[in-house]
């Protein structure tokens, strides 16, 4: 993936960026620059498009941090749900317990977990 940086103060922008993603285990490497077109017929930034990239970037991240929590919080549900099968096997039920009912985690799977957790009230 290439990531340009246009505009003021650059350098901070790439240095930002490349402290998220070093966060996520890759290391970025600066593209070699190319000289920029001096030919007349060179056609500018259209700023309109550059402001409606700028406005869509929050909204994708917020929506790949939404996933890659998912994912994580999926692989924790799927191993207490294991948990709760293996303790079954040994005669102990888990149950999740809700204002509305309980639920045996042993029956369940990630993504039921995680649905019936994000529905129940928040106790603040």
């Amino acid at each position: 993936m290439i990531i340009e940086f246009v505009g003021a103060d650059v350098e901070a922008a790439g240095k930002s960026v490349a402290t998220l993603t070093s966060s996520w285990g890759y290391q970025p490497e600066p593209a070699p620059t190319a000289k920029p077109a001096n030919d007349p017929d060179t056609k500018g930034v259209d700023p309109v498009a550059v402001a409606s990239l700028v406005v869509s970037i929050p909204s994708a991240m917020l929506a790949v941090a939404d996933i890659a929590d998912r994912i994580h919080k999926r692989r924790r549900a799927g191993e207490l749900i294991e948990r709760a099968q293996q303790l079954q096997a040994q005669q102990t039920a888990v149950r999740l317990v809700r204002e509305d009912r309980s639920v045996d985690l042993a029956t369940l799977t990630p993504d039921q977990l995680l649905d019936l957790i994000a529905d129940e009230p928040s106790a603040t």
